[in-house]
């Protein structure tokens, strides 16, 4: 398990790379696998609003790209005050990446941390069964 306060710390300094002219909310995110591997990612906003990226979305890519990847924990920081979860299409590729059991951790500013499993984020969320290629 990664250290918190450490991966607390990193976020903090990535915010400032998020690229958020529209909503002025800059998002910051690390997605640990089962290997250990830790790869982070910002939101990055688009004047064609839909064609923005999560910052969830864009540590899970960078994660993807290293090889294969199954989520152990989701960490989530942002610059509103309080907690911030990721979004319903997030929570959607957590699920399809995630181990069972998968904790998404929320950051706040103030140090305030919440933990939730994807499963309750998201209780009703589908992947494709690895072995039958169904979905479930």
């Amino acid at each position: 398990m990664t250290d918190t306060p450490e991966i607390a710390a990193e976020l903090r300094r990535r915010l400032a790379h998020a690229h958020a002219p529209y909503s002025g909310v800059q998002v910051a995110a690390a997605v640990e696998s089962e290997d250990g591997r830790v790869t982070y990612g910002v939101n990055v906003e688009n004047a064609a609003y839909p064609l923005g990226q999560c910052a969830e979305a864009s540590a899970i890519g960078a994660a993807v790209t290293e090889g294969p990847t199954r989520l152990t924990r989701v960490y989530v920081a942002s610059s509103l005050p309080g907690l911030v979860w990721p979004c319903g299409g997030c929570r959607q590729k957590i699920f399809e990446l995630a181990a069972e059991g998968c904790e998404v951790v929320s950051l706040g500013a103030d140090g305030e941390v919440g933990r939730q499993t994807i499963e309750q984020l998201l209780p009703l969320g589908f992947r494709l069964e690895p072995r039958a290629g169904r979905r479930v």
